[in-house]
C-alpha cells in the first residue's frame, strides 16, 4: 500500500524539517514547500493526500493558497499559523479548511489532528470495513453520502468540504433531535477541539445556502439558546 503523502507548508524552514521528522517517524510520506508559489506547483504534481498549510507565506499567502487548492480539490487542508483570532479561524473555514491548529504547537497534537481529519477523510487509514459500509442517508432532493463524500441537491452533485457533508450526514440522521455545537464538535471533529462554537455556525451557513428552497419536507433548523437539528416533517 503507498503511504499517505502529507504537504508541509512553511516559511520556517526548521519547522518544516521538524514536522518532516515526526511525520515520516509516523510512516507518512512528505513533501515540502517553503512559499505560495511552490504550494500549488506541488500540490499538482505530487497530489498530496492532505495539506499542512501555513497563512503567513512570501509570494502569496495561505488564504489565496487555500482558495486555489479548493478550486481543483477537496483534499483536506489543515491551516498552520500564529494567528489565533476568531477571525481568522472563520475565514480559513470559510475557503474550505477542515481544521486550524495555533503556533505554538505541540507536534503530537498535529500528528493527532492529522489523523483526526483523514480518517474522517478516508484517506490511507480508512478501515476496510467502514469502507464497505453504505454510509448513505437520502430524503426528498437530497442524499449524502459518505462512502463516496458526495452531496446531491435536486439530483446533482454539489461540491462541499468534507467536515459540511460529515456535520449535515450527523444531523440527518438524527432527524428533529436537537444538537448543541459542543456536542457536534465532539461527534463530527471525533476529538477535543481547540477552537470555539462559531465553528459549527460557520459550516451551517454554509450549508444552508447549498440547501435553501431544495424541499418543504426538511430544514436545517436553529434552536435558538441551544443549537441545531435537521427538522423532518412526519410525512417526510
Amino acid at each position: 500500500m503507498d503511504k499517505t503523502k502529507i504537504l508541509i507548508v512553511d516559511d520556517d524552514k526548521n519547522i518544516c524539517e521538524l514536522l518532516r521528522l515526526y511525520l515520516e517517524k509516523e510512516g507518512y510520506q512528505t513533501v515540502l514547500a517553503y512559499d505560495g508559489e511552490q504550494v500549488i506547483e506541488k500540490f499538482s504534481a505530487e497530489k498530496p493526500d492532505l495539506t499542512l498549510l501555513d497563512v503567513m507565506l512570501p509570494k502569496f499567502d495561505g488564504w489565496e493558497v487555500c482558495r486555489r487548492i479548493r478550486a481543483t480539490s477537496k483534499a483536506p487542508i489543515i491551516m498552520l499559523t500564529a494567528k489565533g483570532e476568531t477571525f481568522d479561524k472563520v475565514l480559513g473555514l470559510e475557503l474550505g479548511a477542515d481544521d486550524y491548529i495555533v503556533k505554538p504547537f505541540d507536534t503530537k497534537e498535529v500528528v493527532a489532528r492529522i489523523k483526526a481529519v483523514l480518517r474522517r477523510y478516508g484517506a490511507g487509514c480508512a478501515d476496510p470495513k467502514d469502507e464497505a459500509e453504505n454510509k448513505l442517508i437520502a430524503y426528498d432532493q437530497l442524499s449524502v453520502d459518505l462512502t463516496r463524500y458526495e452531496l446531491k441537491v435536486r439530483g446533482k452533485v454539489v461540491d462541499a468540504p468534507p467536515k459540511e457533508l460529515e456535520l449535515l450526514y450527523y444531523l440527518a440522521s438524527h432527524p428533529n433531535r436537537v444538537f448543541n455545537r459542543d456536542q457536534l464538535l465532539d461527534e463530527v471533529w471525533g476529538f477535543e477541539y481547540y477552537g470555539d462554537s462559531r465553528t459549527i455556525d460557520v459550516h451551517v451557513k454554509r450549508l444552508r445556502e447549498k440547501l435553501e428552497g431544495v424541499s418543504d419536507q426538511w430544514s436545517l433548523k436553529t434552536v435558538w439558546g441551544v443549537g441545531y437539528k435537521f427538522e423532518v416533517k412526519d410525512d417526510a
